[in-house]
């Protein structure tokens, strides 16, 4: 009964498929965890094994097939996925009450709030997945409050995120939260290994990803690398000019530049964080690095104004999209430490 391509996440998948059958599954779920850890994919096994031939998520039927692939519809039979757009990353309200795209071009025929009120197909529910969703703005949260408050019968909501303090106080407020934790290492690994993945990188990829999929496409991966050894040397005493090139967000990314920004700045408080395990006669996290974290806190060197920059410009991104100045003021702090 559960979809053969999904790694982990066993009893939650198991909690949601008896509700659902027992009719108690609340119409509007929050689920939030760590980034990259499965949690858009366990809600779209909900849709997917209403739509398989089997009722199963078989992953191998005609029904199931509609599911495959990262670039899926925004459109099933009974789903609709609502995903940040443009530059800006967010979620508009152009988006929820009308379902127009970025180009001002229909992208599905109804907004969301009429779709969600129409009869669902044959033994199906209708399930909006709200991906992302602490990329709402305040006018698309504020149109969907009274629907997710009191959602149309045989319809649910599903908002996925990995920042749920960011997703607006009155939506939270009207749905369940389903907290996911990351994958084991083996169930991570797993998947990697599935999709090519060399054992030789597993130590790094492992470490890099905390137990989640992040970095399952390479570009990733060796860029999340890249940054580390940036910040390594960083906080070693190299220039800013001359290692930073890793840490700038990459101009014709399709990922909004606060969020291109987000993982240098938390892959820093890890490293910083690791320097305080090692000082404490723990082992660091980031072990495939230990020689060279153990080389920076063997020195006298307090990183703690560098901890407060990161955390300070992590805090305003949503704001600050001048990415050299602010990734050069917490280089200062380090440097200043």
């Amino acid at each position: 009964m559960f979809a053969p391509g999904i790694s982990g996440h066993r009893p939650i998948r198991q909690r949601l498929l008896e509700r659902l059958e027992a009719g108690r599954i609340r119409g509007s779920l929050l689920f939030a965890g760590p980034e990259g850890i499965g949690k858009r994919r366990v809600a779209l096994e909900l849709a997917q094994r209403e739509i398989c031939f089997r009722r199963s998520a078989c992953g191998q039927c005609e029904g199931c097939r509609m599911f495959e692939g990262d670039d899926l519809p925004f459109e099933l039979p009974n789903l609709l996925r609502i995903t940040p757009e443009g530059k800006a990353g967010v979620i508009r309200i152009d988006q929820i009450r009308e379902g127009l795209d970025s180009a001002n071009q229909p992208r599905f025929s109804r907004g969301v709030i009429e779709w969600a009120s129409l009869a669902p197909p044959p033994r199906c529910h209708r399930w909006i997945l709200v991906e992302e969703a602490h990329r709402l703005n305040e006018s698309s949260a504020n149109i969907l409050l009274k629907t997710l408050e009191e959602p149309p019968e045989g319809t649910h909501f599903i908002l996925v995120t990995h920042r749920p303090e960011a997703v607006l106080q009155t939506i939270r407020s009207r749905c369940e939260r389903i907290p996911f934790a990351p994958l084991s290492e083996a169930e991570a690994w797993e998947v990697a290994r599935a999709r090519g993945w060399a054992e030789a990188d597993r130590a790094r990829w492992s470490a890099l990803g905390e137990g989640s999929l992040r970095h399952l496409e390479e570009d990733a991966f060796r860029r999340a690398e890249a940054q580390v050894e940036a910040w390594l040397a960083l906080l070693g005493g190299a220039a800013f000019s001359e290692v930073s090139g890793p840490l700038l967000p990459e101009k014709d990314a399709t990922q909004a530049q606060s969020e291109q920004l987000r993982l240098p700045l938390e892959l820093l408080l890890r490293l910083l964080a690791d320097l305080a395990r090692i000082r404490a006669g723990a082992p660091p996290v980031l072990a495939p690095w230990a020689g060279r974290l153990a080389a920076l806190a063997a020195g006298a060197t307090d990183f703690r104004s560098g901890q407060e920059a990161a955390l300070e410009a992590l805090r305003h991104l949503p704001r600050n999209l001048n990415a050299e100045p602010l990734l050069r003021e917490v280089a200062l702090a380090l440097r200043a430490a």
